[in-house]
């Protein structure tokens, strides 16, 4: 991954005035060569500073979820089977509130799109998954903006503890009411 990932960040590192435009487009291009979105935003957080690359990277995320939202939305037959995937994988659980849809952004191993589908399926439309993409987007580029480099030199025990903090509040934000079908709760016997 070091050998794709370099050269795109000397490319953006030695474009002067373009460099936070050909960022975003990194954001785009890395979904194609498999390169995790924390990646990208620990290179932004050492290109440009915490500050900037939070900013950059939450545009460039952003456009990425709203190019997802509409390749999805436009494509209905593809969009059934990857709920149809989404449903065999969570078995039908209850929908997620956006606090713990940010929380999942922020696992690095928990895939992008996956997320933003769990988005889609609680926003009314496209105006509400845009609000909730930003808001999702946010703690994840803020988080490996002004701390992904520091990752790396971290002790496997308080990455550990991060990880169980992360899901206490995952269990802390989620949605208080959930209503569920007579048909799913009385599932017939196989």
């Amino acid at each position: 991954m070091n050998e794709l990932v370099l050269p795109l960040v000397e490319v953006v590192s030695n474009s002067g005035i373009y460099a936070p435009f050909y960022f975003i487009i990194f954001h785009f291009i890395r979904q194609f060569v498999f390169v995790p979105v924390s990646v990208v935003c620990v290179a932004g957080g050492v290109l440009f500073g915490a500050i900037y690359g939070t900013i950059y990277s939450v545009i460039g995320i952003t456009v990425v979820s709203s190019v997802f939202y509409l390749v999805v939305k436009r494509t209905p037959g593809l969009f059934k089977k990857i709920i149809r995937m989404k449903e065999r994988w969570t078995r039908k659980h209850m929908p997620m509130s956006i606090g713990q849809i940010a929380i999942l952004r922020l696992v690095p191993f928990v895939h992008f799109h996956f997320i933003s589908l769990c988005l889609i399926e609680v926003s009314k439309d496209f105006r509400d998954y845009l609000r909730s993409s930003l808001i999702s987007n946010l703690p994840l580029a803020l988080f490996y903006s002004f701390f992904g480099t520091a990752i790396s030199g971290f002790d496997p025990v308080l990455i550990l503890l991060m990880l169980l903090g992360l899901v206490i509040l995952f269990f802390l934000l989620k949605r208080k009411e959930w209503v569920m079908k007579w048909e799913d709760f009385f599932q017939p016997a196989r």
